[in-house]
């Protein structure tokens, strides 16, 4: 096959290479259905003849929101993509304005949604946007279904218009539009061409130890991600069959299921499940409990290429065959390498799940990236914990003076559509800028130690970089989210929204009840709790960075109520609007 520079190149590499039975897989209706490669590439070149037929033009924008992963959703991809045309994909979880403002801004004229739960919030404002129809995935009566696109595609005569159409597409022409859901503003349109895609998933493969046309994937990080997106990607290049996962409830039924090999999420997800592992821990008695916790102080010093020595290698090896060999079997048993991105993974569950034998590998990049710029590879010396890994092939970073990470490469985004003012503010002499604080040790590796616009004053004139403390302080099993403040103010502070699971728990062991999360918020007992783990891990660093006084808010942090964004990034803006008066209480009481 010719090399391949577009992004609808993969499935047909997929085919001519692997051909798989099960190229991706969705269940419907409590079951699982496969499509093979052949079927793929076939129901994507009807899509596409559709789409034609529809009077789709080269450069037409078309939106995609899905509140899973599905089938559908790479089939429209590499359909849209074939014609020209450019994918919109849309987070299924912000407000129906960001959808009106996405729309418009993009210009889509179709869009495809997964069910009636999206189509409820578009339907709102479908008439404020240029829109001509609106199609779904799942039957909905009364609605276009985009099984209707497909009948339009069925007959082959104009296959040749398709051809057509691919030849016309060149590598350096736009593929997407990915609205980034942003900590602050209106979200920016990042314009991704097929190079800078391609490019990225070809300089990845290098870095990801996978067994070609024999492992199983479980998707479920949404697709909207580039990160997960460029992963597909890289799975089909690599003839890895694709399951998607039901949802983030259902995450350890499918596990056990499809038993994947690999699988990518957000740190929140890895803390999540080491979470519920310690839980369960905690439920067993005598020495079957001494052992659990035995095991997990011993991950928890885990250091890789045998760096501790023979004495703690051994240890390890009972370790794995009386403990971390249940974590394995609970996450179905074959999981050999997961993936992080998106944000800080914490230290220490990098090394427990390495002692594990379920090696999470962080890496590091923007949606302005294609995403990936560095990430670690156990094999070759390519693993350090505390560090994203090494810089991957054909990227080229610099340090700035003022310790920014600046970027080249064919990964490189060409801009913030119809935004040349955004482009030029973080696109200088051929260098992204990408607003994150870093550092590169003697053998390469790159460690990622705050976002440049979080770094902030306090008003004795002393800088604070409140992820190093965050990141510390979410270790605590008390603490589900925290957001350090104290800009302009003479010391730090820090709001807290609490592990609920984790905080009944305990209240139950110490006979407290709570009749709601705001009692929760104001317990005494609980209160001075959380300063000891405050006060434990303010040792860790400076007077001045040390956080002096904390609130606890009343209610969770979500991404429906804009505290978060829909990859569980902290919006700092609104989250200190909406706790303005604890704020307040902290600063002025």
């Amino acid at each position: 096959m010719a090399e391949i520079t577009r992004l609808f190149d993969f499935p047909y590499f997929q085919l001519e290479t692997f051909k798989l039975d099960k190229a991706l897989t969705t269940k419907y209706n409590g079951k699982w259905e496969s499509i093979s490669t052949q079927e793929y590439v076939d129901q994507a070149n009807t899509i596409s003849r559709g789409l034609i037929r529809l009077g789709v033009k080269a450069n037409e924008k078309i939106a995609v929101i899905s509140t899973t992963n599905r089938t559908e959703w790479n089939i429209m991809d590499i359909g849209i993509l074939q014609v020209g045309a450019q994918n919109v994909p849309i987070y299924p979880t912000i407000s129906k304005e960001d959808y009106e403002y996405i729309l418009n801004h993009s210009e889509a004229t179709y869009c495809f949604v997964s069910d009636e739960s999206i189509l409820e919030k578009l339907n709102q404002i479908k008439d404020k946007t240029k829109l001509k129809a609106v199609y779904t995935f799942d039957e909905v009566a009364n609605e276009k279904n985009w099984r209707e696109v497909l009948e339009l595609g069925k007959d082959t005569s104009n296959q040749n218009e398709v051809e057509d159409r691919k030849k016309a597409v060149h590598t350096d022409d736009l593929a997407t539009l990915i609205y980034t859901s942003g900590t602050t503003g209106k979200p920016k349109g990042v314009m991704l061409s097929h190079k800078n895609i391609v490019s990225n998933v070809l300089d990845s493969k290098k870095r990801v130890p996978f067994d070609e046309g024999q492992a199983k994937a479980l998707s479920f990080l949404p697709v909207c991600h580039v990160f997960e997106r460029m992963i597909l990607y890289l799975y089909q290049y690599c003839g890895v069959e694709i399951y998607f996962a039901e949802s983030i409830e259902k995450m350890s039924d499918n596990l056990k299921e499809v038993k994947p090999n690999v699988m990518t999420a957000v740190p929140r997800l890895y803390e999540k499940v080491f979470d519920k592992i310690v839980a369960k821990g905690a439920d067993l008695s005598g020495i079957k409990k001494a052992l659990f916790f035995w095991a997990v102080e011993l991950g928890l010093k885990y250091e890789p290429y045998g760096a501790n020595g023979w004495w703690y290698e051994t240890q390890l090896k009972l370790a794995r065959k009386l403990i971390f060999s249940k974590w394995k079997e609970g996450l179905g048993g074959e999981l050999d390498l997961m993936v992080s991105g998106s944000a800080a993974l914490q230290p220490r569950l990098t090394r427990v799940f390495a002692a594990a034998e379920l090696p999470i590998m962080e890496g590091y990049g923007l949606t302005e990236t294609s995403p990936v710029i560095a990430v670690n590879d156990q094999r070759n010396g390519g693993f350090r914990v505390g560090t994203v890994g090494k810089v991957i092939d054909n990227v080229d970073i610099k340090i700035a003076e003022d310790g920014e990470i600046l970027v080249k490469g064919p990964n490189v985004m060409k801009g913030y559509f119809k935004d040349e003012e955004k482009t030029k503010e973080v696109l200088k002499d051929g260098y992204f800028h990408t607003g994150d604080i870093g550092e590169i040790d003697s053998d390469g590796f790159l460690k990622i130690t705050d976002r440049k616009k979080e770094m902030f004053k306090t008003s004795g004139g002393k800088y604070v970089a409140p992820a190093l403390l965050e990141n510390k302080l979410k270790q605590s099993r008390f603490i589900e989210q925290i957001m350090v403040i104290g800009e302009g103010e003479k010391m730090p502070a820090a709001l807290i929204q609490v592990n609920y699971e984790f905080v009944e728990e305990w209240a139950k062991r110490r006979k407290l009840t709570f009749k709601s999360k705001e009692e929760i918020a104001s317990n005494e007992i609980l209160r001075e709790r959380i300063q000891e783990e405050i006060n434990d891990a303010n040792e860790k660093f400076g007077h001045w960075e040390q956080i002096k006084k904390f609130e606890i808010t009343p209610n969770p942090w979500t991404i429906e109520d804009g505290h978060l964004t829909p990859t569980m990034k902290m919006k700092r803006k609104i989250i200190k609007e909406i706790y303005k008066d604890l704020i307040e209480k902290i600063y002025r009481p």
